[in-house]
């Protein structure tokens, strides 16, 4: 029996990756303000900052937009993060 944790729906019905074009917090950027790490929605493309950062653009979009799974932007890093489920997975 496998103790890995299963990848929620959300997850797995993502056939291709958006990738960033730019490694910037694209509201960080128009507000002129800082972040630490960077997540791309899975559903529109939008690279914002994580929750470490002092915006957390990336969650508020979820809440905004409904959009539920990011990965992470960051080099060397290959996960996925569904808000919705709470569900983390690597690729």
């Amino acid at each position: 029996m496998s103790t890995e944790p299963i990848a929620c729906q959300h997850i797995l019905d993502i056939k291709e990756l958006k990738i960033t074009k730019e490694y910037v917090c694209e509201e960080c950027i128009q507000s002129g303000s800082t972040w630490l790490h960077l997540r791309t929605c899975q559903t529109c493309g939008v690279t914002l900052c994580c929750d470490s950062s002092p915006n957390k653009h990336a969650t508020k979009h979820f809440h905004r937009t409904g959009h539920p799974v990011v990965i992470s932007a960051e080099p060397g890093e290959q996960w996925f993060w569904c808000y919705t489920d709470s569900s983390f997975a690597e690729y």
